[in-house]
């Protein structure tokens, strides 16, 4: 089957159902997976491809700088429920990384009341949420402040994470993919992730499926550097779904 005409038989079963799987794809145009990322690659303005599957280019958000207060109004029901997936690794007396991004704002709000906890994070939005738990103890990590992400960044930062003994790091990714892992907008906030990552008992990245596929400039963790991935529709294994 010439190019052409698997473009075309694949246009016909997107128009059809939707949204179709990698694999799926492959098996009905009887070419392997990679033979279909090859010819969808050059057809950006045709398809796209997030998380193993195949969708019409004009049904994906377009990528746009990144601002908190836009972010954080954009995929909110899914952020929460992504949340909400990882709070079973919270236990009374923990110490917590919280990251910075609209996801985590989430998270913050879903820390559970009833058992004490000491919680580090580096954006004021997040901080602002967590001052108000009676339950928790909140560290604040300093340095510069970045607006875009409500964000603090330097070395004092870093130095305070090397003195903690963190049991958990909740991290937020702004691209999940294939091959590359996990990423970021700004390439301060990767520094702090690839610190807490490294001093935490465990990793944790929360993000709901719109990020999945994506690359963003900062790279700071390949996928399997995490304990666990929590997207809304539950735990996510990349190497079952292809991101």
């Amino acid at each position: 089957m010439k190019k052409q005409d698997r473009l075309d038989r694949l246009t016909a079963m997107i128009s059809e159902r939707g949204i179709v799987h990698l694999k799926d794809a492959a098996r009905a145009l009887d070419v392997s997976e990679m033979t279909i990322r090859r010819d969808i690659a050059a057809e950006t303005g045709r398809f796209a491809f997030i998380g193993g599957h195949i969708m019409p280019a004009q049904a994906v958000e377009p990528e746009q700088p990144y601002e908190l207060a836009s972010a954080s109004d954009r995929h909110a029901s899914a952020k929460e429920r992504a949340s909400a997936q990882a709070l079973p690794h919270i236990r009374a007396e923990d110490t917590l990384f919280i990251d910075c991004g609209s996801t985590m704002m989430h998270l913050a709000d879903l820390l559970p009341e009833d058992r004490p906890l000491t919680v580090c994070c580096y954006a004021l939005n997040i901080a602002e949420r967590l001052a108000r738990k009676t339950n928790v103890r909140l560290i604040m990590l300093g340095g510069v402040y970045h607006p875009a992400s409500a964000s603090f960044s330097g070395p004092a930062a870093l130095q305070t994470l090397d003195e903690l003994g963190l049991n958990v790091a909740f991290l937020s990714a702004a691209g999940l993919e294939e091959g590359r892992g996990a990423t970021c907008e700004h390439f301060h906030e990767a520094e702090i992730k690839k610190k807490a990552m490294a001093v935490a008992a465990r990793s944790i990245l929360i993000l709901d499926d719109s990020k999945l596929g994506r690359i963003r400039p900062a790279f700071f963790a390949p996928s399997d550097a995490f304990d666990a991935i929590y997207t809304e529709s539950g735990l996510y294994a990349p190497e079952e779904n292809g991101a």
